[in-house]
């Protein structure tokens, strides 16, 4: 196991209905200018954001309004948000939605004190070290742990880029979660979020480091969970404890707790920013499309006992021999996705052959696949993990 800072502040108020009771304290702390930054309209609809905005009301604050954050927040949308808050002199931020939502407003929270473009604090990365307005978050979707983390991905579609960024800073310091926001998210959205989830655990159990056996055996309870639980979301939308097990699960899967102490480059996660930098797709549908196809590609001789402690672990698949055990674990990550109604080829979601290569060619530059994956990935290798997603596969 390598070594690891784990620092985590996030107040977490976990459970039903924790709002009406606790949101005003919470935010009271840092001020009372507040931006309310939020999505396309679904809280809305299902009445949180007249319960939010009836609460700041009451409390006497001064709400100023970030609407529309896009499902791949872009940075057009970062530098309205930072306009805002410099012209009202927020003194807090409030996102209310999931964690495109959360992104947009962490960048928003550290692009306020920024003396350069949001854009250039973005491709700053992780080196990026500055101050943040507090940010307290309202969850309404299971997916990217974005409400217990310092991360945030952000897209410039007139560069063809999405990129990551994160800073200690950016950590939210009060996120509520009620499993309950999350009963009227549609079934694709559902399914799309818990792929999601999956792909933070796959990505940080299967790293170089060995010997981290807390993190990979938290991560394969983490994997059981969701796939245990989507499928019961997807069938009854209002069953609390699925809900409540998934956006558990959600913001365990990429606060520390998996990755932390295993070092080493992600690899679905540049290659889907791409397809999302390029053609806007859904991110975790993305990754459910890749993983599979990369789990494939690197599969050897090197490799198939961890793929077998998956298959065995996570699948109950019980096979003496480590290569017919990876395969089948393989194509039981695949079916699964499947059986969830995830679209698993890239034509499905609107992707020919045309801009492989230049994505391929921009996943590569943009991340450390090439020299620090679990297994290095070069540009051809990227080709051909695209390739095999064009069209239905099969492992075993």
């Amino acid at each position: 196991m390598d070594n690891f800072r784990f620092y985590v502040p996030t107040d977490v108020r976990f459970g039903k209905d924790r709002l009406k009771d606790e949101l005003t304290d919470a935010l009271n702390v840092f001020g009372k200018t507040v931006l309310l930054a939020y999505g396309g309209g679904s809280i809305k609809k299902n009445g949180l954001y007249n319960q939010v905005l009836e609460l700041l009301e009451k409390n006497q604050n001064n709400v100023v309004e970030l609407n529309g954050i896009e499902p791949n927040p872009r940075i057009e949308t970062v530098d309205r948000g930072i306009a805002l808050c410099r012209e009202h002199k927020v003194d807090v931020i409030l996102a209310v939605g999931g964690g495109s939502t959360i992104d947009c407003a962490k960048v928003v929270a550290a692009g306020y004190y920024y003396e350069k473009s949001a854009w250039e604090l973005v491709l700053e990365r992780r080196t990026f070290n500055g101050p943040a307005l507090p940010l307290v978050t309202i969850l309404t979707l299971a997916a990217t742990g974005s409400e217990m983390n310092s991360g945030a991905v952000i897209s410039n579609l007139a560069a063809n880029q999405k990129l990551g960024v994160g800073a200690p800073s950016m950590i939210p310091k009060v996120s509520f979660l009620d499993p309950q926001n999350t009963f009227t998210v549609p079934a694709y959205q559902t399914a799309a979020g818990s792929a999601d989830i999956l792909s933070h655990l796959f990505e940080n159990y299967f790293k170089k480091t060995i010997g981290a056996d807390v993190q990979d055996f938290v991560s394969e309870g983490l994997m059981k969970t969701v796939i245990k639980n989507c499928p019961i979301a997807l069938k009854t939308p209002d069953n609390y404890d699925a809900r409540a097990n998934l956006m558990w699960a959600s913001s365990l899967a990429l606060n520390g707790l998996t990755g932390n102490g295993k070092d080493g480059a992600w690899s679905c996660h540049p290659m889907e920013h791409e397809l999302s930098a390029f053609y806007d797709i859904t991110h975790g549908v993305g990754l459910a499309i890749l993983t599979p196809r990369w789990m494939s590609h690197v599969l050897s001789e090197e490799t198939a006992a961890k793929f077998q402690q998956f298959a065995k672990n996570v699948w109950n698949i019980e096979e003496a021999d480590a290569m017919t055990a990876a395969k089948k674990g393989i194509q039981a990550t695949y079916d699964f996705f499947k059986s969830c109604g995830i679209p698993m080829t890239l034509p499905e979601v609107g992707i020919n052959e045309e801009k492989l290569t230049e994505m391929a060619e921009q996943a590569v530059k943009h991340s450390t696949i090439e020299t620090a994956a679990y297994v290095p990935l070069s540009v051809y290798d990227v080709i051909s993990i695209y390739q095999a997603c064009m069209s239905e596969s099969a492992f075993i």
